[in-house]
């Protein structure tokens, strides 16, 4: 007895600082090199997301100065709303605080844990505070404090603390926060560096402009500076309830022990995304629960009912705008001022779900240009707009992306294992209201056999994009090396024979015509500074000995905000984002010209589009269009629109890529399935009860697939 009480004693509750001082590697501190990057990392995705909130376009400069002993200071600033001066010791002196945690949306950090293990860090290592500077517009002078972290009570302690007008680059500041703290860490360039986290960063934040310095003294060691591409800001995300199918046993026991309503009507209605009044009846009904119970009487064993009725009762998808992907026209400008290269294929999939989680997959791949031709390709992987720096074998996004046989799409895959070779590099982001990460240094996304899929089929998207302009580019290639040929040597043949003979040179077309014997297509998209629109040019040459005729349909970015400007051959739109025009009979030897504007976007934005065409005989330059596919594309943008009319608040997720994922594969066009690379999984075919609502038919098809 005298034992058990003896230790018994010696039992001691830790506060969570504590806890993290001793266990710092949680926080991504485990090392020298990444004890820095880590710091960068909580100050610029806490700056990027308080920007965001107050619709700033944010502003960001890291700086960087080595001092003796393997320590850095480090001074990070933005130009966002600030922190009240009563919020900053609770912001960077208390862990587990913050605003996001309960928040069902879209957001780069959610423990509030990050800032506060920057402050616990400097203190550990170095024994200094970290110096804070915060402005807000309505205040007339900064808050100027020094913040230190009491472990044990899991508090900030502050002292220095003055109010004053805070002065940058000869200027009074308006708004704004700046860190300053010095801490045992060091600096490293490379793929695992701050200035890649930072470029990473940049790519996939358009709408940032982002500044980093590092100094070694007086000399300037790295530096780095990525300006904004776009004016435009991530759209404002909303806060969405719990939808059922994410729901644990325990989480809905709270639920009801918390819940106001006096009905369990009333409690699945307001508490949760996706249940009609139609639906939480069904539920009840199944779960042999009365609807008039209390929430707070229910029992263990009605809970675990209601639970089970969750996943058997059809339920409405939960609402997706909780969710801020970047976009495809975004990705491909944030691509480019990061890696110079001379093509792009990006794709947005529609959100999805899983576990009642909303999340979507964004994938741009690009190639050429300076890229290495001779290694590896270059994988960003992005989780909700952060990069992931570490642990690239062990994340879900990487293994996705390995199982695709790349070889088919025009990369070096050596026995179709690990990443492919080539001058490429793909850009992974997935955007989800709740990230499951391998550890809680949130550097790698663990196995999830929906993101995985959906992963996958972007990629072959991608990949098939790539095919095409390669196919596309050597096709051009070899015509136009034919066509030099011939017009370099038959002319000055033609040109000597004339001479010897006495006679007039004769017209040589229809000898060309005969020799070359291909329909040639070249397009192109240029920017018109003055008007402030593209010009995409489409031009067709009949090098063969008959008439032909064609319909040519040309992809262009049609959104919110973009439309065509002028068009003179008029033509028809096919489905979103494809138009068709129709050409008169092209005689041998004749050329025609398609020629349109679009208006809406600015430079940079579209710089190459894919053109297909229907009609008998190849088109060098183009791809025939699968019409079997194309009619199920339209069905379902119908089906995608007048669902969204009955009930706008919820949108269809996925019906789209559903059907084009069934699709039997279709050279050219971004859609469809890859013979060797896209079986159906048990997942597709298999189905559940639980289909939502607003899936309708489309459900049922892929039961009976």
């Amino acid at each position: 007895m005298a034992d058990a009480e003896k230790i018994a004693s010696k039992q001691k509750q830790i506060s969570i600082s504590e806890f993290f001082e001793k266990n710092k590697h949680f926080l991504g501190f485990d090392t020298l090199q990444r004890a820095v990057i880590t710091a960068v990392k909580e100050a610029v995705d806490n700056s990027l997301d308080a920007c965001e909130e107050a619709r700033i376009l944010p502003e960001l400069k890291v700086e960087i100065n080595k001092l003796k002993g393997d320590k850095l200071e480090l001074i990070c600033r933005d130009n966002g709303p600030g922190i009240p001066r009563d919020s900053v010791e609770n912001v960077f002196g208390k862990f587990l605080l913050g605003s996001r945690f309960h928040a069902i949306r879209q957001t780069r950090g959610q423990q509030g844990i990050g800032i506060t293990g920057v402050v616990m860090y400097s203190q550990l290592t170095t024994g200094s505070k970290t110096h804070v500077i915060s402005k807000i517009k309505s205040d007339s002078s900064a808050v100027h404090v020094d913040l230190g972290l009491d472990t044990r009570k899991n508090k900030a302690t502050k002292s220095n603390e003055i109010r004053d007008v805070w002065f940058e680059d000869g200027e009074e500041v308006v708004n704004g926060l700046k860190i300053k703290t010095v801490m045992k860490a060091k600096y490293q360039r490379g793929r695992q560096s701050v200035h890649q986290y930072l470029r990473m960063t940049s790519i996939v934040n358009p709408h940032a402009t982002i500044q980093l310095i590092v100094r070694d003294g007086d000399d300037v060691i790295d530096q780095g500076h990525w300006i904004r591409t776009t004016e435009k800001l991530p759209r404002v995300v909303e806060e969405i309830k719990p939808h059922p199918h994410g729901i644990h046993l325990g989480q809905l026991q709270r639920m009801l022990k918390e819940a106001p309503e006096r009905r369990l009507t009333s409690f699945l209605r307001h508490n949760f995304s996706g249940v009609s009044m139609r639906a939480a009846k069904e539920i009840l009904r199944r779960s042999e629960l009365e609807e008039g119970r209390t929430p707070v009487r229910i029992k263990a064993d009605e809970a675990q009912a209601l639970l089970d009725s969750f996943q058997e009762v059809k339920l409405l998808a939960p609402p997706t705008d909780c969710l801020s992907p970047i976009e495809e026209i975004l990705i491909k400008k944030g691509l480019s001022k990061a890696i110079d290269s001379r093509f792009a294929s990006t794709v947005t999939r529609k959100p999805t779900v899983s576990q009642g989680n909303p999340f979507q997959i964004e994938v741009g791949l690009v190639f050429g240009g300076d890229l290495a031709a001779d290694g590896p390709i270059e994988v960003l992987r992005f989780a909700n707009r952060v990069p992931l720096m570490y642990q690239q074998g062990g994340c879900l996004m990487t293994k996705a992306l390995e199982s695709v046989n790349w070889k088919q799409y025009g990369l070096d895959h050596p026995g179709g294992k690990g990443l492919p070779k080539g001058p490429a590099a793909v850009l992974i982001h997935l955007a989800s209201t709740n990230v499951q990460f391998t550890s809680e240094a949130k550097e790698a996304v663990s196995d999830n056999e929906e993101v995985f899929e959906e992963i996958r089929r972007a990629m072959l998207e991608v990949g098939r994009g790539l095919k095409n302009h390669l196919k596309k580019s050597k096709q051009k290639k070899k015509a136009q090396e034919k066509f030099d040929l011939i017009n370099i040597i038959l002319p000055e043949i033609s040109r000597k024979s004339s001479e010897m003979l006495g006679r007039e040179e004769p017209d040589l077309s229809p000898v060309i015509t005969r020799i070359m014997n291909a329909v040639f297509l070249e397009d192109d998209v240029s920017w018109d500074n003055d008007a402030k629109q593209n010009i995409c040019s489409v031009s067709i040459y009949n090098y063969t000995a008959r008439a032909r005729a064609y319909t040519i349909l040309a992809k262009w970015p049609e959104g919110e905000g973009v439309s065509m400007a002028e068009n003179p051959r008029g033509g028809r739109k096919e489905t979103n984002g494809l138009w068709a025009w129709r050409l008169d009979t092209l005689n041998p030897g004749e050329s025609a010209e398609i020629r349109f504007t679009v208006e809406g976007l600015t430079k940079g934005d579209w710089n190459e589009t894919d053109i297909f065409f229907r009609g008998n005989g190849d088109i060098i330059g183009a791809n025939k269009i699968d019409e079997k596919l194309l009619d199920e594309m339209r069905k379902v943008e119908a089906l995608a629109v007048a669902e969204a009319e009955a009930n706008p608040k919820y949108e269809d997720i996925g019906s789209l890529e559903r059907v084009l994922d069934r699709a039997e594969p279709v050279e050219g066009l971004n859609a469809g399935k890859e013979e060797s690379d896209s079986e159906t999984t048990p997942a597709e075919t298999e189905g559940t009860p639980a289909e939502t609502e607003n899936w309708g038919s489309l459900a049922m098809e892929d039961d009976v697939e």
